[in-house]
């Protein structure tokens, strides 16, 4: 083999190396609301054993923590979590979230992107798993035990016609599919960099913590989603001080060069 043939041969393996690793993603959205979708629309027994073999925290989290329906040791557990989806509006609930997130690679390709800069700007961050459920209209967002939990159901779109029986214009805009990312990211990152003492902390100075993780994310989403007076603050804040790390600004505690 000549020379000219050999460094060929070892650029085209070099390319095609970084062609996977690009390709490689880092990160996709769990599928779990599917093995419920089985299970509370036919009572697919299956699918149950599935969900408590391959999703034992994701199960008890829903049963205990998001639905309140007992302890998940509780022999009539199962009963209790497929009698209580037999509400003909949770069924047609059921139904529509599964037709309408039938595919979520715009979703998968999203959180790869947001979460490739996350790891660039936060190292030692620890990339969660996230996974999909259907939990009867409660909590949007779920993030504990390294992992996020996105209720599809909450984001069905602010003209979905259960939504209108029970919330307000102001609550519907914000049930769309475009933000279920911006809202997985912003709970995580706030359960990564708590601020201390909020409870007790004046309200400006929570609203500008917050404010600093949604500029955070728009950053990562590449879109302002979020916009108020407050992330106007924190990207000012920025601008004046472009040394200051992602990092640094979460853990920041003192909030008096902030200008609101």
């Amino acid at each position: 083999m000549t020379l000219l043939s050999m460094i060929f041969c070892v650029a085209c393996q070099f390319k095609l190396q970084q062609d996977e690793a690009v390709q490689t993603p880092l990160m996709e959205i769990d599928r779990y609301d599917r093995l419920e979708f089985r299970y509370l629309t036919t009572g697919d027994f299956s699918a149950l054993q599935e969900m408590n073999t391959e999703y034992p925290i994701e199960t008890r989290t829903l049963l205990e923590d998001v639905l309140k329906l007992g302890n998940a040791t509780d022999p009539e557990i199962n009963t209790k979590f497929l009698k209580f989806y037999q509400d003909t509006t949770l069924q047609t609930l059921i139904a529509d979230t599964e037709t309408r997130f039938a595919d979520m690679s715009d979703l998968n390709k999203e959180l790869n992107t947001s979460f490739t800069k996350l790891k660039r700007w936060f190292p030692d961050m620890e990339v969660p798993k996230v996974y999909a459920q259907i939990s009867a209209l409660d909590q949007s967002i779920v993030v504990g035990n390294q992992s996020i939990g996105i209720s599809l159901d909450k984001y069905l779109g602010e003209n979905y016609p259960l939504y209108l029986r029970f919330y307000s214009p102001s609550q519907r805009s914000q049930m769309r599919r475009d933000m279920i990312l911006p809202d997985a990211l912003t709970f995580f990152l706030m359960s990564q960099y708590p601020l201390k003492d909020f409870d007790m902390r004046p309200q400006e100075e929570r609203d500008l913590h917050m404010a600093k993780i949604q500029w955070i994310v728009n950053q990562s989403l590449e879109r302002h989603v979020f916009t108020n007076k407050y992330v106007k603050a924190v990207e000012n804040y920025i601008h004046e001080n472009p040394k200051v790390s992602y990092e640094e600004l979460l853990k920041m505690a003192d909030f008096s060069d902030f200008k609101v």
